[in-house]
């Protein structure tokens, strides 16, 4: 068994859609960023890429790629998906978390699990995404951006 942790956080921007989870949560700004700026998912790319060892999410899609302009983030998960696999590894669990003090964003976990469960080919009972808020303080507390925690376990299997 080999962890993971990964860590991102994008400001909230005016004229962008706000997406986390691959869900578009209704809220008048966005996150700014290169691809969909879904920082939850972000997050656990980060820590699945940690865990087998395979450099972070700027390693294999950098934001200087026009390529992945706009793109979905759950689409650059199913191809960290793919690249575990190829290497032998097994996504066991995802323990996610999301700062931010708004929107509330409860109503949309079932689907935001439900999700990165699909792409990464796991079932629904092995991913956990919650969301939290850090008090008012600092750039998070103001509503400036959001940030997002992952912890990912995977096991390596024989080829």
């Amino acid at each position: 068994m080999r962890v993971g942790i990964g860590y991102d956080v994008h400001p909230l921007v005016e004229g962008r859609p706000l997406v986390l989870g691959g869900v578009r949560v209704p809220f008048e700004r966005g996150l700014s960023g290169h691809s969909d700026a879904d920082v939850v998912v972000h997050a656990i790319i980060d820590a699945l890429l940690g865990a087998a060892s395979l450099g972070d999410i700027g390693t294999h899609f950098s934001p200087l790629d026009p390529q992945y302009e706009g793109i979905s983030s759950i689409i650059l998960l199913q191809r960290v998906s793919d690249m575990l696999s190829n290497q032998g590894f097994k996504v066991e669990n995802i323990d996610a978390t999301i700062i931010a003090e708004q929107p509330r964003l409860a109503d949309f976990i079932d689907e935001m699990c439900h999700n990165i469960s699909n792409a990464l080919g796991v079932a629904r009972d092995r991913v956990s995404v919650k969301a939290s808020t850090s008090a008012s303080l600092s750039f998070l507390g103001r509503g400036e951006g959001i940030a997002a925690h992952a912890v990912a376990l995977v096991e390596e299997r024989s080829l």
